[in-house]
């Protein structure tokens, strides 16, 4: 499996780019809001990478983060949502356009998409609306830097005591922060989350981020 690519561009075309990686050239498919968000042609570009497999077919997509990557697996996971279709999804609403109308059940956000019907639109929210604040949690963490070490590292210093170590925050603490966070991403405004998400932990205090999430969104949902 080919997760990621990093090269330099070498051309693009209207729905793919050719990405050299010394001296190999990967056709990557990406989505017209991908493509329009790429660097030039003989610049350095990294992708995280879907590779479709089949009997007479190899194909890869590129997408400039794993929520999205992410996104795009789960759409293909619903029947009659292919590639392209996929694709078109992300291109029109962006991963997290794609996240707010499928945690709100917004079915008419996704028929935007070219040549996404209201039964496909339908059928994608229904099937993936208990799989969407997983995702949208995968995008409330950043990477961690690697620590840089010192030049110097042949002269060792005495060994001073172990300072003690900090108290690690309850579990619950950072799920109630990554549930912040991605409603956040979804346009909600900080009090309203904030208190959604305080109601949620209590009625749950075991509760992860997911479940948070979820919780919350009800919470939040205009009542009919």
């Amino acid at each position: 499996m080919i997760g990621r690519i990093a090269g330099r561009i070498e051309y693009k075309a209207m729905d793919h780019v050719l990405i050299d990686v010394r001296g190999v050239g990967y056709v990557v498919y990406c989505s017209d809001r991908v493509m329009a968000s790429l660097p030039g042609v003989g610049e350095a570009v990294a992708l995280f990478t879907d590779l479709l497999v089949r009997e007479d077919l190899l194909q890869l997509f590129g997408f400039p983060t794993l929520v999205e990557k992410e996104w795009h697996r789960l759409l293909m996971s619903v029947q009659g949502v292919g590639a392209k279709a996929s694709l078109a999804i992300l291109g029109t609403l962006g991963p997290d356009g794609v996240s707010r109308a499928i945690a709100l059940g917004d079915w008419n956000s996704v028929k935007a998409a070219k040549g996404i019907g209201p039964k496909t639109a339908q059928r994608v929210v229904n099937e993936l609306k208990d799989k969407a604040p997983a995702v949208m949690a995968m995008g409330t963490s950043e990477p961690t830097a690697a620590p840089v070490l010192p030049e110097d590292d042949a002269v060792i210093e005495p060994a001073a005591p172990a300072p003690k170590a900090a108290p690690k925050p309850k579990p619950n603490q950072s799920a109630q922060a990554e549930a912040l966070s991605a409603l956040g991403n979804l346009g909600y405004a900080p009090g309203e989350a904030a208190g959604a998400v305080a109601q949620a932990a209590g009625e749950n205090p075991e509760a992860d981020t997911s479940a948070l999430i979820r919780a919350a969104l009800k919470l939040l949902a205009p009542k009919s």
